[in-house]
């Protein structure tokens, strides 16, 4: 099913039981009751636990965008430190530098054509990811230079497989989700007791009353789903991308 189809009937849903138990509450109502005579104390805590509750979503949105940011500048990160391997090995033997070049291209096409759908699908990194990237790191680092131009790339082509390995450790630990379950707990109860309040102040079945409970309803199970979607950086919605390789290796096929 659709995330945006999922969004869509989360949204219905909320505001169709709003509006059932509001019409369902005003009908049962006794004749006597005063909806003007809200106990003052009751509007205060409403007033606060709105105000806490929007708090809450806001950290919640802003943790899980910037996670997502995180995992954007990894593949950028991890992309960028492989096409500086493949640029500087330019200065070593034909034979050498084609192999660690050939490397790099499987990875790079191991990444973006088999890995990227596993980590979507499977929530994991692939066995043959980590083969690649080995051998990339065993074919510089065996590698003797000859000359001392060669030895003076040497060590900054080292320090480039590493930042790609750590890059591509970083990626595999941004994989799963990021919002521990105890703060899924404390956005759905929130989100219950928030909508909850609406029905003690006593709305009636209203036209307006009625379409702002369903609005308001609709606006956070629209917050919720934005935390939802944005919370596994590389299988929902609006992912991670794995543009920066397809950037820096044009030559490789889409």
């Amino acid at each position: 099913m659709s995330d945006w189809l999922v969004l869509t009937l989360a949204m219905l849903a909320a505001c169709a039981v709003v509006v059932i138990i509001s019409l369902l509450r005003s009908r049962r109502a006794a004749d006597d009751e005063d909806p003007s005579e809200t106990p003052d104390v009751i509007e205060y805590m409403t007033m606060w636990i709105g105000v806490v509750y929007a708090i809450v979503l806001g950290l919640a949105i802003a943790g899980v965008w910037e996670a997502r940011g995180t995992a954007q500048d990894q593949v950028q990160a991890e992309a960028q430190a492989l096409h500086e391997i493949s640029e500087r090995v330019r200065v070593y033997p034909p034979d050498v530098r084609d192999r660690i070049r050939d490397d790099v291209n499987a990875y790079v096409g191991q990444v973006v054509h088999t890995e990227w759908k596993v980590m979507a699908n499977q929530g994991r990194m692939t066995a043959r990811g980590d083969q690649l990237m080995q051998r990339i790191r065993v074919d510089v680092t065996d590698y003797q230079p000859k000359t001392d131009f060669e030895a003076q790339t040497y060590q900054p082509l080292l320090d480039q497989v590493a930042a790609a390995d750590q890059a591509r450790q970083s990626r595999a630990n941004s994989i799963g989700a990021t919002m521990p379950s105890v703060v899924w707990f404390g956005l759905l109860t929130g989100a219950v007791v928030t909508i909850g309040m609406v029905l003690a102040l006593q709305i009636r079945g209203t036209p307006r009353e009625l379409v702002l409970a369903g609005l308001f309803s609709a606006l956070i199970a629209f917050l919720l789903f934005l935390i939802w979607d944005f919370d596994s950086p590389y299988s929902r919605g609006i992912t991670a991308s794995a543009e920066p390789f397809l950037n820096l290796f044009p030559h490789l096929p889409g």
